[in-house]
């Protein structure tokens, strides 16, 4: 069976892989062309995959990048992998999205499948991927059939993987769940079939929300702790001796990376246009943009003025060992060091 992954970053790239090495004939699309070259002469920038399962892949024909939307044509299965990031306002932004859905609808065939992965507000893949779908295809909704299942991927993460991570999976009627169902189920172990696509779209949203309040609240704490000269993990060490109703979190310099500090935004937003706005996102979001400035205020309680202060950050990544720096909090600490006169390195 082909396939089509649109979208070979840190989500499309490890499915596609995964697909192929269970048998699937895939095709990998990218706008990038230097993106798809270095993929068929086996190279990537993406820290998790292993450059030599590329190169295998690709010596067997199984896999195969490329920027020609047409092998959509013969595709029975396409998943759009593309990023869904905010725009300078801070807003969703889903141009990507909708570029890849009107560029796979264009060649999209009778009878296929189309999977979304990236991260959008409840109702998108019902009320305008399958819109985008029908217009640029000329086919009725009954032709062929849509799912959502949202991407799951931890980063450098030594015991979550593709296969082992639960996929989430929801269709727009009974047969497009169980086709996706047995579409995942040839490569991930345990592939969890929702009651609606809505609340598929939603579940993604739910938890990294949930890990945003988290973080926030317990960053607030330590600052409340570092008041009353207490060691905050300490605190959370403490409460976490407690076998129920408690997870740790711990503090840091803020929220980074492609999930946490953006998905919340597309549950504020669709949550606001319905009337029922979830205030604690909009308050998390605020802390966690305080923690920068806090930092740089415990430095000048430490050394003074930082005006014309030699000052090396080191750790730039949103999280340890990786080269991903997207949205990290870091380029706002270093901003205001540099805003106080600070020389940083």
């Amino acid at each position: 069976m082909i396939i089509s992954v649109i979208g070979q970053g840190y989500v499309g790239l490890p499915i596609a892989l995964s697909a192929a090495s269970s048998g699937f004939d895939v095709k990998g699309i990218d706008n990038d062309q230097n993106k798809v070259a270095n993929l068929n002469s086996g190279v990537t920038s993406i820290e998790d995959v292993d450059p030599r399962v590329i190169s295998e892949l690709i010596s067997s024909g199984k896999y195969v990048a490329t920027s020609d939307y047409s092998v959509v044509k013969k595709s029975a299965i396409v998943l759009i992998c593309v990023p869904t990031p905010l725009d300078l306002d801070h807003k969703p932004d889903l141009s990507y999205l909708i570029s890849a859905a009107k560029s796979a609808g264009k060649y999209l065939s009778r009878g296929s499948l189309v999977i979304l992965e990236s991260t959008v507000a409840p109702g998108t893949t019902r009320n305008i991927i399958v819109k985008i779908l029908k217009q640029e295809s000329g086919l009725e909704g009954s032709d062929f059939s849509v799912a959502y299942s949202p991407e799951r991927i931890d980063p450098s993460s030594k015991e979550w993987n593709v296969k082992n991570t639960p996929k989430l999976v929801a269709g727009l009627d009974t047969e497009a769940t169980k086709q996706a169902v047995d579409f995942y189920s040839n490569f991930i172990d345990n592939v969890v079939a929702c009651a609606s696509v809505e609340v598929a779209e939603t579940a993604k949203l739910l938890e990294n929300s949930f890990r945003l309040i988290n973080i926030s609240f317990v960053n607030e704490l330590s600052i409340f702790c570092s008041k009353l000269d207490m060691d905050v993990n300490e605190v959370i060490d403490a409460a976490s001796t407690k076998p129920y109703g408690f997870m740790p979190f711990y503090p840091s310099i803020g929220v980074g990376g492609h999930c946490i500090p953006v998905d919340p935004i597309y549950l504020s937003e669709k949550s606001s246009e319905v009337g029922t706005p979830i205030q604690i996102i909009d308050v998390a979001f605020k802390v966690n943009k305080s923690m920068p400035k806090y930092f740089v205020g415990k430095a000048e309680e430490k050394i003074g003025s930082l005006k014309n202060k030699k000052i090396i950050v080191i750790g730039v990544a949103y999280k340890p060992n990786i080269a991903d720096v997207r949205e990290t909090p870091v380029e706002l600490l270093i901003m205001e060091l540099m805003k106080k006169g600070a020389q940083v390195s």
